[in-house]
């Protein structure tokens, strides 16, 4: 069939190719397209194709369209070409929380994809760690309330902020071979990032509301409640940028309304699809799971408040089951359903 990627040239538009390619989705002609911002290339089963500006006439002969471009370019293309009868798997986050749009893991709510849904939403990369990890769990003891700290991988800011902390890594390396407990190191300009990332967190990402809460917040609270179908669950966010190229990690204290001890919790999440779970002393990092497909679980335990409340720790790779691969996964679903099938064989 037909694919379009729109932002084949991005971080996740490249991972969404090559899992194309390795799981062998049935494309018969791929349609790639940058973001708009610059003509470039991509390469798909070892061809270098094109990449122009996101065309209306080329677009509008594929069966399945991935974007994976900014909320403008969803808004301009995404309706119409669901309109039109192409199915659309959107990544960005425009259409999330639009109540005729459903927002879709497979892992967790693939009956919210109908026969007649053209227009699919992906969730935000942050909160797919645990709306997959969690789900087990307020499954059987129904969550109530979340409290969540997440640290957040410089990639999930885009390609800009890679290279900005890739040149702000390399100006502190001296300072850092010259040893000492308070090294001198220079002073750099961020331009993708609020504040200097390298040798740095900061509790920012997005920009801050009138309640001084970031984007980033109110979007895995908001998310979290639709893809769960909880509109009472509590959610309390705070968002962080770490030093890390890939993997986002999540500290989180779950309370639910029936207990669940920690040994069932395992239990669960041991036989839970899209989930990896870490026992003992084994816990998950970033650089753990860079390039792995499942959500990872570990140092499950009371949190110390009660017997209702868990505390987690889980990380997962923000370019794969945070981007690319959810937007796969909800392709090859629709393709095992018979629902998406060339329009034009």
């Amino acid at each position: 069939m037909k694919v379009a990627v729109v932002g084949a040239t991005g971080l996740v538009g490249g991972v969404l190719l090559e899992r194309l390619q390795a799981r062998r989705f049935p494309v018969s002609e791929l349609l790639p397209f940058s973001s708009g911002r610059t003509r470039a290339a991509v390469r798909f089963r070892g061809r270098r194709l094109n990449a122009p500006r996101p065309d209306p006439r080329r677009l509008a002969g594929a069966d399945l369209v991935f974007m994976v471009s900014s909320d403008e370019v969803s808004e301009r293309f995404a309706r119409e070409l669901a309109a039109r009868g192409a199915w659309v798997i959107d990544d960005s986050s425009r259409f999330r929380l639009d109540p005729s749009v459903p927002l879709v893991i497979p892992e967790v709510n693939a009956a919210a994809v109908t026969r007649q849904t053209r227009l699919i939403a992906g969730p935000n990369c942050t909160l797919t760690g645990i709306a997959v990890g969690g789900y087990p769990l307020h499954r059987r003891g129904r969550v109530r309330a979340l409290r969540i700290a997440s640290y957040q991988a410089v990639s999930g800011a885009g390609r800009e902020a890679l290279l900005e902390f890739r040149a702000q890594s390399l100006q502190a390396a001296p300072a850092l071979r010259a040893g000492g407990m308070l090294p001198e190191l220079p002073a750099v300009r961020s331009r993708a990032l609020p504040r200097a990332i390298a040798c740095n967190v900061f509790p920012q990402v997005g920009s801050f509301d009138g309640r001084g809460e970031s984007g980033e917040e109110v979007k895995v609270r908001h998310e979290l409640r639709k893809i769960w179908g909880a509109p009472r669950l509590e959610v309390a966010v705070t968002a962080v940028r770490v030093p890390v190229v890939r993997g986002h990690s999540l500290a989180v204290w779950l309370t639910t309304e029936r207990p669940i001890a920690p040994e069932a919790a395992r239990a669960l999440l041991r036989r839970a699809p899209g989930v990896r779970l870490w026992e003992g002393d084994r816990y998950p990092t970033p650089r753990d799971v860079a390039g792995t497909d499942p959500v990872h679980v570990g140092r499950i335990r009371r949190s110390g408040i009660g017997d209702r409340e868990l505390a987690l720790w889980v990380v997962s790779d923000n370019l794969l089951i945070g981007a690319a691969l959810n937007s796969i996964r909800i392709a090859e679903m629709l393709v095992e359903k018979g629902w998406l099938r060339p329009r034009n064989p």
